[in-house]
């Protein structure tokens, strides 16, 4: 009895290793590992990053549905396509151009769909004052209201560096705009975001 239990406390802390060991694994050792056909490692880049995607393509499109689809071909791409990773950049940059091309082809598909309702119900009564918004609503339930009002351009730069931590660099790549362009769109996306704000009876920080 007592061999067997060492045996099962042997194979349990083995089992644990190799989970510590999968959830240590770089980006790009993990995806390295998907080229080789690791469904382990697929399953971990996933978990680790399929939130996020979501997230932003729930932000560009405002539709749940699409942005579920879209996950879905992001990550097959993944498993298909790992090999192609030349580690000229992160895995999270890597990972988000894919998803920004998806995002942009399924929304052009269905450009002639109607806008999704949640959209008006997010716009407050314009005859409140601050405090009564303020009382309504949280400042991140705010924030990402007057997100909502910024031109897609404007959004999807804020988006990247905000929720994503994106270098300007980055943004470039992703987007596939010069590193100037993206400057611009930024200065002009903060000071259209703090306007908003101030409406909304916040200040930008």
């Amino acid at each position: 009895m007592l061999a067997i239990a060492r045996e099962a406390n042997q194979l349990q802390r083995a089992g644990a290793r190799a989970q510590s060991e999968s959830s240590d694994a770089s980006d790009a050792a993990l995806l390295k590992a998907v080229a080789n056909g690791n469904r382990q490692a697929m399953q971990t880049l996933y978990m680790r990053h399929h939130v996020g995607i979501y997230r932003f393509v729930l932000r560009l499109s405002k539709n749940h549905s699409l942005a579920e689809d879209v996950v879905s071909d992001v990550f097959l791409d993944v498993w298909r396509q790992a090999g192609s990773f030349k580690g000229n950049s992160q895995v999270s940059t890597w990972l988000l151009a894919i998803t920004r091309n998806k995002a942009l082809s399924a929304l052009r598909r269905r450009v002639d769909e109607a806008l999704d309702d949640d959209m008006a119900a997010m716009i407050g009564d314009p005859a409140d004052d601050p405090e009564t918004v303020l009382d309504r609503k949280d400042r991140g339930a705010i924030v990402r209201e007057c997100l909502a009002h910024l031109s897609s351009d404007h959004r999807e730069v804020l988006d990247l560096v905000y929720y994503h931590g994106k270098s300007v660099d980055e943004i470039a790549d992703i987007i596939g705009i010069p590193v100037g362009t993206v400057k611009t769109r930024m200065f002009y996306a903060r000071d259209r975001l703090r306007k908003q704000l101030e409406l909304a009876g916040l200040r930008a920080a």
